[in-house]
């Protein structure tokens, strides 16, 4: 009886410490990858001059857009890939899985091809109707061409994903930013300083880096599945059971099946933020007085200026969700209810244990890094204060969305997703008219809540997870992100006493100091009451000896 037990127990620790380990892969890359992606602005932002902000709304407009075409072009494919690699490899069908994989790719160049031209053709009625008028029209037009690669890129992403192998998809993420930001940079300096041309110009070359950088993932990912082949050869040779037979024509439609609420609930980010981009300049022109380029820079300081910094926090919350989704489909393939319920509650909790410290960080730090990344701005400081709490929203709709999809409840998923989409609209027109540019980060919060509401009733309604268990531990969470963040409070105002947040050096030294001391807090408090051992790992427990906490 006890033998079995520790077996029972090894195989839940076995499964924990992958998920730990796939986490801290996608985390780091993420991470790395989001840092690069909100550096550049620095330079990049400064180099625009008295268009910056234009800049940067100009930009953003063409990726809301670009967005929603990748989601197009790859069909929800990538994320249906990962599912289904790890439903055949938890029935050892490892040929059904490399058939798979086969087939995706052909299908994804074909789709990639006819998406890029769609986006090509449409770019001057796409930027009439979403208010960013001539000059986005060639900004969209060099996006496109980042179609060609991106699709079939993202399948081979989610099949190292759906084989639990997080390094490649980890590293590719890297690479491809640091080719972006170099390419960006490099032609932002020589149009804007070099030839002192028209930030439009520079603009258009910095979207163009989408595809420099995609190519450079290409290369990564490539090099990755010549060197695992062999593996994946010997793994379907000696364990594979060929007991399932489909044909590949088959296998793909089962799969576009499974992808289709994948791109619908994937892009409901995307689609919240469509929304914004559509309705805001409309309502407020109705209702001000303000100019085309006011609102451009108004839409930038609540949409692309704050997201650049926010989506870091949400890329690194959500990267739990992409290590535990193989494991989710594989426990609810298996019928392992016990397992799953405790992966899904695992899953909150590390979340939360990431998340809670991250937004109360970004919200007392708010105007140091408002100033290091863009300029010293009122209005600008306190929206990224206001959209930090927005990105535990949109991390944890990411979280429960992708848990019911990871438990084929997907028609359940769009049903909550539409009920959210529609909430928001109807309160974007008051909202937007009453608080003018604060309008849609409210709509969203009201929006989104509704939608994770129903989202994480329903992944209880199917696992069972304790809440109780996570109620407690999310309040813990919570009581120590508060603590950490009382004293990163006294710690930034005794620095405000002698560095200045609104100088780009000295807010630097203020973000880094009080990250630290905030970062030594929350780390000391998830050691002494032994929740990072729970959640990370035993691991853990070495770094409590090495810093002598009981």
């Amino acid at each position: 009886m006890d033998m079995g037990k520790s077996q029972v127990t090894g195989q839940e620790n076995k499964q924990q410490d992958k998920m730990v380990e796939g986490s801290i892969w996608l985390s780091a890359g993420n991470l790395i990858s989001r840092l690069l992606g909100a550096v550049y602005i620095i330079p990049w932002y400064a180099w625009m001059g008295e268009n910056s902000n234009a800049a940067n709304g100009l930009f953003a407009m063409g990726y809301n857009i670009y967005a929603l075409f990748l989601l197009i072009s790859t069909a929800g494919i990538p994320g249906a890939v990962a599912k289904q690699t790890a439903h055949y490899n938890s029935l050892n069908e490892y040929k059904v899985s490399r058939q798979l994989f086969v087939k995706a790719l052909q299908a994804m160049a074909v789709l990639g091809v006819i998406c890029a031209g769609l986006m090509y053709l449409a770019a001057p009625l796409l930027a009439r109707l979403s208010g960013g008028g001539t000059d986005l029209i060639p900004v969209m037009r060099s996006l496109s061409i980042a179609l060609l690669v991106f699709p079939c890129m993202s399948v081979v992403r989610g099949f190292f994903q759906g084989n639990n192998q997080m390094a490649p998809f980890a590293i590719s993420q890297i690479f491809e930013q640091v080719a972006r930001v170099f390419y960006m940079l490099l032609t932002a300096f020589i149009i804007m300083k070099v030839q002192s041309g028209n930030y439009v110009d520079a603009v258009v070359q910095g979207t163009f880096a989408a595809f420099i950088g995609l190519l450079a993932s290409c290369a990564v990912l490539i090099w990755y599945l010549v060197k695992e082949r062999p593996a994946f050869q010997n793994l379907e040779r000696t364990q594979g059971t060929e007991k399932i037979k489909i044909h590949s024509k088959d296998l793909l439609l089962e799969t576009v099946r499974q992808a289709v609420p994948f791109i619908i609930i994937t892009s409901g980010i995307q689609i919240f933020k469509l929304i914004d981009q559509g309705t805001f300049s409309k309502i407020m022109s109705t209702t001000t007085n303000y100019s085309q380029k006011q609102l451009v820079e108004l839409f930038s300081l609540f949409s692309a200026n704050p997201d650049k910094l926010t989506m870091i926090i949400i890329a690194l919350g959500t990267s739990v969700i992409g290590a535990g989704l193989p494991l989710i489909t594989a426990s609810y393939t298996l019928r392992d209810k016990r397992e799953l319920a405790k992966i899904i509650s695992n899953n909150l909790q590390l979340f939360l244990f990431i998340m809670l410290p991250s937004v109360m960080g970004m919200m007392v730090l708010a105007k140091p890094l408002y100033s290091l990344f863009y300029a010293p701005d009122k209005l600008g400081t306190s929206i990224l204060a206001w959209s930090a709490v927005q990105a535990l929203l949109l991390g944890f709709y990411m979280v429960a969305a992708n848990m019911l999809q990871g438990m084929y409840q997907n028609r359940i998923a769009l049903k909550y997703l539409g009920i959210g989409i529609l909430v928001k609209l109807l309160f974007q027109y008051p909202v937007v008219r009453l608080f003018e540019v604060y309008g849609p980060i409210l709509s969203t919060y009201l929006g989104l809540g509704v939608s994770c509401f129903l989202m994480i009733r329903r992944v209880h309604q199917v696992t069972h997870f304790s809440k109780k268990k996570v109620g407690k531990r999310a309040l813990l969470l919570f009581l120590m992100s508060v603590i950490m963040t009382i004293g990163a409070i006294i710690t930034r105002s005794l620095l405000y006493l002698v560095l200045s947040p609104e100088r780009k050096v000295t807010a630097f030294i203020i973000i880094l100091f009080v990250a630290a001391v905030g970062g030594a807090i929350y780390g000391f408090l998830g050691l002494k009451t032994r929740i990072a051992d729970r959640l990370l790992g035993s691991r853990v427990a070495g770094l409590r000896s090495k810093f002598h906490i009981k």
